[in-house]
C-alpha cells in the first residue's frame, strides 16, 4: 500500500530518520493496533501513533470521563466531561490524522469480545488500571500468539515490557495469586501528571520499533522508570515453567 503525497509530506520527518525509511512507513499503514484502555496511558500512546502513521487504531474503554481525568488525560477538555472517553479520542485522532482509520468501542474488554478484538491484530497495547483486564488481555494474545506490549504507571513510577512469540508473558513476571488486589490503582493510591504520558511515550516509541523495523527491545525484559531519581532499569525475566498461560499454548 502506497503512501499519498499528502501522506509522503506529513510523514517526511520520520521517512528522512537514517534507520527509518518509506518501508517502515508503508510498514506502519499496514499495521492494526488495539489499544485497551483510554486513560492516562492510551490517550497519550493511540495520539503518537496516529500522529506517525498506524493505519487502523482500535480504542477501548467503558468508562466516561471525570474532570478528575483532566489533571493526566491529555486528550480531553472541561467540554468533554461526561462522555465516552474511547468517542472522544476517536474523534481527536480522527481530526490529527484522516488518512488513518480509527474504531471506537464504549465497552469493557471481557470474555465475551476479547478474541474477536485480539485475534487479528498486528499488536495490542495495553494501559489499562486494573489486574483483571490485563490478565485476560495476556491470555488471549498468548492465546492467538499477538504481540503485547503492556505500561503502567502509579504515584512516580512506571513499568513497561514486551510479550511476544516465545518469549515470557505477563503472568509468568506478575503471577496472578500474588497480584488479585485492585487497591493499586490511580484512584486510589494518586498519580503525577506526568508519569503515565512518560510511560505512553515510552510505549509509543516501543510500538513505533517493532511495527516498523520488526524491533522488540523490551521483549522479556521489564523496564522501571523512577520520576522521583529519574533514573531507569532494565530487568531481564524469564518464563514460569508453572505459568498457566505460556506454557498451555
Amino acid at each position: 500500500m502506497e503512501l499519498s503525497d499528502d501522506e509522503m509530506h506529513l510523514y517526511s520527518r520520520q521517512i528522512l530518520l537514517d534507520g527509518w525509511d518509506l518501508e517502515a512507513q508503508e510498514k506502519l499503514k499496514l499495521a492494526n493496533v488495539l489499544i485497551v484502555g483510554c486513560g492516562g496511558i492510551g490517550c497519550t500512546t493511540a495520539e503518537l501513533l496516529a500522529r506517525a502513521g498506524v493505519g487502523q487504531i482500535t480504542l477501548i474503554d467503558a468508562d466516561q470521563i471525570e474532570i478528575s481525568n483532566l489533571q493526566r488525560q491529555i486528550a480531553y477538555t472541561e467540554q468533554d466531561v461526561g462522555f465516552y472517553k474511547s468517542e472522544i479520542l476517536a474523534r481527536r485522532l480522527r481530526a490529527i490524522n484522516s488518512h488513518i482509520r480509527v474504531i471506537s468501542h464504549t465497552t469493557k474488554l471481557d470474555t465475551d469480545n476479547a478474541d474477536s478484538l485480539i485475534e487479528q491484530q498486528d499488536l495490542v497495547l495495553d494501559g489499562c488500571d486494573n489486574f483483571s483486564t490485563r490478565y485476560l488481555v495476556n491470555a488471549i494474545c498468548q492465546k492467538y500468539q499477538v504481540p503485547l506490549i503492556s505500561a503502567s504507571a502509579i504515584g512516580f513510577k512506571g513499568q513497561l515490557f514486551m510479550v511476544e512469540g516465545d518469549s515470557a508473558c505477563y503472568e509468568c513476571l506478575f503471577p496472578k495469586e500474588q497480584h488479585a488486589t485492585e487497591s493499586l490503582r490511580c484512584a486510589d493510591s494518586g498519580v503525577l501528571a506526568t508519569t503515565p504520558n512518560i510511560m505512553a511515550s515510552l510505549q509509543a516509541h516501543h510500538a513505533l520499533l517493532y511495527l516498523g523495523l520488526g524491533g522488540s527491545p523490551l521483549k522479556q525484559k521489564l523496564m522501571l522508570w523512577d520520576g522521583l531519581t529519574m533514573k531507569q532499569r532494565l530487568l531481564a525475566f524469564e518464563k514460569d515453567l508453572n505459568c498457566p498461560i505460556c506454557q498451555a499454548i
